[in-house]
Formats: structure tokens, C-alpha cells, sequence
């Protein structure tokens, strides 16, 4: 390890110069939770492994991280107790001032999927005469039929909506298991995609409209789902309320989308008008609109995907 900078001075501007990189930043919180390795580091931060490695080397040299070797691999873990008293006091108001919640909160999530994983890995290393059976279980029917299983607990004379059905993925895991899934969409592109990638199923019916204006007669559908859709509307709840007379008593409609986030680039890139959503704005959404939030639940993120984390919430009417 290089020597530290003989001059105070020196030594100050090169930890601040390092800290003053935000991924450096998120890098120690996890570093500071858990030893991980750089491929680990690289899924929870959403980061190429290349530069989660160019970072971790000023790191290292500084003094912020150390590591051990661990097979072909190096791990590394930062302790803020062995940190020098600059280094600390600099740490400390930095993981306060620098990044997000919502930043640190994805990636804590993503932090709890790879350690998790890494705890599958650990039993399937030691051997498998206890058995692994999630393992054993994937290697011999796959991993899809559990969704598609559960599905099944749906009535199976129900009417479901696939709200702004874009190719129709949601309306091909419910085709199968209700009575009938009525496809919504205002692009006609859309809606012949959807066409083009359903056409083996009988029981689904393609409409063109707005989601402020929904092709439904009044209590039509059972139930209904609105898949990645919000974040592009101007008024959420304009759209709710549109959506609630389509929906028969004892509806239920599933709102799947992405979490708060402060990915403000997407707002350009790709037309986004919201940055997500907490958990609070469904339940302003809702009011008045017929429907009452019963479940928000933030779903388990995918450590190989590079969006923000997502959320299922369950609007009965």
C-alpha cells in the first residue's frame, strides 16, 4: 500500500478529492455493512465491475478499505472504528451530506438480494447431501411455473383489464387462468404487437383508448392491472378515477411501478413525468377516486437489472 502523504494538508485534499465521488460514497455504506467482493459490489451499486474496481483502488490506497484474498477473488470491507480520527469525523459528515435516501435505499435492497444469494451459494458449495431444494427443484422444472401456478388462484370466470397492455406480457399470464382479459392501449402499434404475440389465445379482446377515458362499460371487469404505466401519466389520480367505474365491487386493481428514485435524466430520455412513487402518493391517488390503497409492498429487486427498485400496490374498489 502506498505511503500517505507526509503533509496534513496533502493528506486532507486527497480524502476529500476521493469522498467527493458520490459512488465512493455508496461504495463505503455497503463496505461498511457487509465484506464483499467486487462482483458483488458491482449488482447492488448497478455498476460496471471495471469501475466499481477504479474505484476501490483509491480507496484502498487511502486507507478507507481493506482487503483479504479469498480464493481467486480479493473482499473488501471498510471499519470506520480503525479509521483515523480525520478520516472518521470526514466519513461521517459525508455518508450524511452526500447522496440520497432513495439512492441508499435501492441499494441496501439490492445489498439484501446478493447477500442472499450468496447464502444459497454457500449451501450449494458445501455439498448438497442435506439437499438443496430450491436448486434441485429449478434444475428440474424451471423457475416459471411457480407465477404461472399462483396465477391459478384467480377466479377463473373473472374479466381482467391490462391497462396500457403495451406487447401484452401481462395479458399473457392472465389469459390462461381467467375468463377473459380485455387489452387496453392507445398506440394501435401496441395493440398489433399485443395482437401479433397473443393471437393463440381466444379469449382476449383489444381495445384502442385512453387510460383517462378507458374502453370499459360500467362494472365490467373484476379486476385489473396497470403495468409500468404511471410514471408516464400526467395525473395518476385522474386516471384512477377514470378507471373506477369500469370496476364491478369487490374489484381489485394492481398498480406496478417504480419506487422514488432521483434518476432525473430519465425525465428527458425517455419521457418520464414522475420519479417514481412512495407509498404515500398512492393513497392520494386513491382518494375520492373510488378505489382505497390495501397493500404497498416493494418487490425484490433484480441485482442483474439497472432500473430502480419497483413496487406492487393493491387498490380494492
Amino acid at each position: 500500500m502506498p505511503a500517505a502523504p507526509d503533509n496534513p494538508r496533502e493528506r486532507w485534499l486527497g480524502w476529500l478529492a476521493t469522498l467527493g465521488d458520490v459512488a465512493r460514497v455508496r461504495t463505503l455504506r455497503l463496505l461498511e455493512r457487509e465484506e464483499l467482493g467486487v462482483g458483488e459490489l458491482a449488482r447492488a451499486l448497478q455498476l460496471p465491475q471495471s469501475t466499481v474496481s477504479r474505484h476501490l483502488k483509491p480507496l484502498f490506497e487511502q486507507g478507507w478499505v481493506s482487503k483479504r484474498p479469498e480464493g481467486t477473488q480479493s473482499l473488501y470491507r471498510m471499519r470506520a472504528d480503525d479509521l483515523a480520527p480525520g478520516m472518521r469525523d470526514l466519513w461521517r459528515m459525508s455518508g450524511e451530506h452526500l447522496g440520497t435516501r432513495h439512492v441508499y435505499g435501492d441499494d441496501d435492497a439490492r445489498l439484501a438480494e446478493v447477500i442472499a444469494a450468496r447464502r444459497v451459494d454457500s449451501r450449494t458449495f458445501f455439498g448438497r447431501i442435506g439437499g438443496d431444494w430450491d436448486e434441485l427443484r429449478r434444475g428440474l422444472f424451471g423457475a416459471a411455473f411457480v407465477p404461472e401456478a399462483l396465477l391459478g388462484l384467480l377466479p377463473p370466470d373473472a374479466v381482467a383489464v391490462d391497462f396500457g397492455c403495451g406487447t401484452g406480457e401481462a395479458a399473457e399470464w392472465l389469459a390462461p387462468v381467467v375468463g377473459k382479459v380485455i387489452a387496453v392501449d392507445r398506440e394501435q402499434a401496441m395493440l398489433a404487437a399485443a395482437r401479433k404475440r397473443l393471437k393463440r389465445f381466444r379469449n382476449v379482446d383489444f381495445r384502442q383508448g385512453d387510460l383517462l377515458a378507458p374502453p370499459l362499460k360500467a362494472g365490467e371487469a373484476h379486476l385489473g392491472v396497470v403495468m409500468l404505466v404511471f410514471h408516464h401519466a400526467d395525473d395518476p389520480a385522474a386516471m384512477l378515477r377514470a378507471m373506477a367505474p369500469g370496476f364491478r365491487a369487490g374489484g381489485a386493481l394492481l398498480v406496478v411501478d417504480m419506487v422514488k428514485h432521483d434518476r432525473a435524466a430519465y425525465q428527458q430520455s425517455m419521457g418520464h413525468r414522475h420519479l417514481g412513487f412512495a407509498e404515500d402518493d398512492l393513497v392520494r391517488f386513491a382518494r375520492g377516486s373510488g378505489f382505497t390503497l390495501r397493500r404497498f409492498t416493494r418487490l425484490r429487486p433484480d441485482t442483474h437489472a439497472k432500473g430502480p427498485g419497483l413496487f406492487a400496490a393493491l387498490l380494492a374498489r
